[in-house]
């Protein structure tokens, strides 16, 4: 297992940043409706490994159980985390990898998740 490292992300205006400590192992690739449309990889956290820098204009979009709630950046609506519970009910947070400022996706292997089965 790799030691966690801290990751820079944003949206693409940068009006939404945050701070993450992950080592970026199990990242996921998940074919729900809404993950597959918009192309997510996402590392999960738990909160204390997840600091919000800048507070733009968010709003939040649930689905399903409504456990999940996926905030987007109002100005660009680029998805950068969403903040819910595991099934087993701890708090996360799931980093969109794509919005990670110093890291090539393409260098990562996902597992690839079949939500659409759920």
């Amino acid at each position: 297992m790799a030691e966690p490292k801290t990751h820079q992300g944003s949206c693409h205006c940068g009006a939404v940043a945050y701070e993450v400590d992950t080592d970026l192992d199990g990242v996921i690739e998940c074919n729900c409706s809404h993950c597959y449309r918009k192309g997510f990889m996402l590392a999960f956290v738990p909160p204390d490994n997840f600091r919000q820098t800048a507070y733009g204009a968010q709003n939040a979009y649930t689905f399903n159980s409504h456990k999940i709630r996926h905030q987007f950046c109002e100005a660009c609506g680029v998805q950068t985390f969403a903040r819910g519970e595991t099934p087993d009910g701890s708090q996360m947070v799931a980093v969109n990898v794509r919005t990670l400022t110093d890291v090539e996706p393409w260098s990562l292997t996902p597992k690839r998740v079949d939500g659409r089965s759920f």
